[in-house]
């Protein structure tokens, strides 16, 4: 049973602001990723149409976007096999994915870091992380005692596998992207705001 607390730190960590993008791009092509993030789930096809049609110099961005969501599965299993190789005992009796609804909650963050960063991929935009939200993020794995090493090597191997999906010039594109929230999740190692 979930504390309070972390009912509340859950509600209020975060990862994506768009108030950054507010000069960058109209109210409508806000809203659409707003109403997205709210319902927590990645841009439908109807929704990258729409924005396709708003801001077409983001074809090729967005076209990037879809392909991760469309490759999300893979990805995420492809990331939680190397979590799981690299530390075996992470799962049983002892280790910080136990029970077993610790590992489905971490697996469940991977879907939405992925997310997340095809946020900022569809945007264009590397900017796309709140400070705030994530400050609460790292309050919730602190108060959830989450193994951040393991965090941070399935968001680095999520990393390496989505740029796989991409010719070479276009991985040095999409690092950034990747790198942003791979950054702030070393700060929650360190205690660094």
């Amino acid at each position: 049973m979930l504390s309070d607390k972390v009912k509340e730190l859950i509600k209020k960590s975060r990862i994506v602001s768009f108030t950054t993008w507010q000069g960058k791009y109209s109210a409508p092509v806000i809203d659409i990723f707003q109403k997205a993030d709210d319902e927590g789930r990645y841009l439908s096809d109807q929704e990258l149409q729409q924005l396709q049609n708003l801001t077409p110099e983001l074809e090729e961005s967005l076209a990037q976007a879809k392909l991760l969501r469309d490759r999300a599965s893979d990805l995420i299993a492809k990331a939680r096999e190397k979590v799981l190789a690299t530390y075996p005992n992470i799962t049983e009796p002892g280790g910080g994915l136990y029970p077993p609804m610790r590992a489905e909650a971490c697996w469940r963050d991977f879907w939405h870091f992925l997310r997340c960063i095809s946020y900022g991929i569809a945007g264009g935009s590397v900017d796309y992380t709140s400070q705030e939200g994530l400050n609460y993020m790292e309050q919730l794995y602190q108060e959830l005692e989450v193994p951040l090493d393991a965090m941070v090597l399935g968001l680095e191997n999520l990393k390496f596998y989505s740029l796989q999906e991409f010719d070479l010039a276009k991985r040095h594109d999409l690092e950034p992207y990747f790198d942003q929230l791979i950054k702030q999740l070393k700060q929650f190692m360190s205690g660094v705001n």
